[in-house]
């Protein structure tokens, strides 16, 4: 038994809160149990040099995280003048996962810049911020959508993650801190709605981890984000 409670297949409670940012074009507040992520989507109309006249638009992404998101307060990146490689690593990974499932010639030559901010963090930040970060895109495509600027949402499918684990011997999902801080393996997935592979992150800790343990991981983890997929969609309020 997890200390939590849970099964090792079952989620923490997940609530996807839309319109939590009156002046961004889309937002999300992803909670995954006590990992408050808020995510916002910008539009802005044009593209970096490199991209003009292609006729395509692009995704970027910036995450960070508040001072007292965690136990002990951190110090603001922006006091120190130097993202760390940590934050690096995670927005591109965000940005990543978001243009793997779009369209880029879908919305003209625009950039939309996702923001993640922890509001506090207790294990699975990055994966929070994915599965928040493609609602609050979505609602700016409706919006865009709405002002005529584009015709059809450019999405071509979901994409959503979790993260998964070997704690104690035993394949189990969506990891808190006090569980990710003592796994023998630590993962990351980010998979479409139908289980196509986005991306993995998966790390032994302690000791090397067997294909059949990969794939016990795997399993969980179309099995999450399935169930985030449906979560997505009844926030923005689309047919099941």
């Amino acid at each position: 038994m997890r200390h939590s409670g849970r099964a090792a297949n079952e989620l923490r409670p997940i609530t996807l809160e839309t319109d939590v940012n009156r002046y961004a074009e889309g937002s999300c507040l992803a909670k995954f149990g006590n990992t408050h992520v808020l995510c916002t989507a910008t539009i802005e109309e044009s593209v970096p040099g490199w991209m003009k006249g292609s006729g395509r638009g692009w995704i970027t992404a910036e995450y960070g995280m508040l001072p007292r998101s965690t136990q002990s307060r951190m110090g603001r990146e922006a006091a120190r003048g130097k993202q760390s490689g940590r934050t690096q690593e995670i927005q591109r990974l965000i940005g990543r996962s978001l243009r793997a499932v779009i369209d880029l010639q879908g919305f003209g030559e625009r950039q939309i810049r996702i923001d993640c901010d922890v509001l506090q963090a207790d294990g699975g930040t990055r994966t929070a911020a994915i599965t928040g970060s493609y609602v609050a895109l979505y609602q700016a495509f409706q919006l865009m959508q709405e002002m005529k600027a584009i015709e059809t949402i450019p999405f071509v499918r979901q994409v959503a993650a979790i993260s998964c684990g070997i704690h104690k011997g035993q394949a189990i999902i969506d990891l808190d801190y006090e569980e990710d801080s003592a796994a023998e393996t630590d993962a990351n997935f980010v998979l479409t709605d139908d289980g196509q592979v986005v991306e993995v992150q998966a790390t032994a800790e302690e000791k090397p981890f067997s294909r059949v343990e990969f794939d016990a991981l795997m399993d969980l983890a179309i099995q999450g984000v399935s169930e985030l997929a449906i979560a997505q969609r009844n926030a923005l309020g689309l047919e099941d």
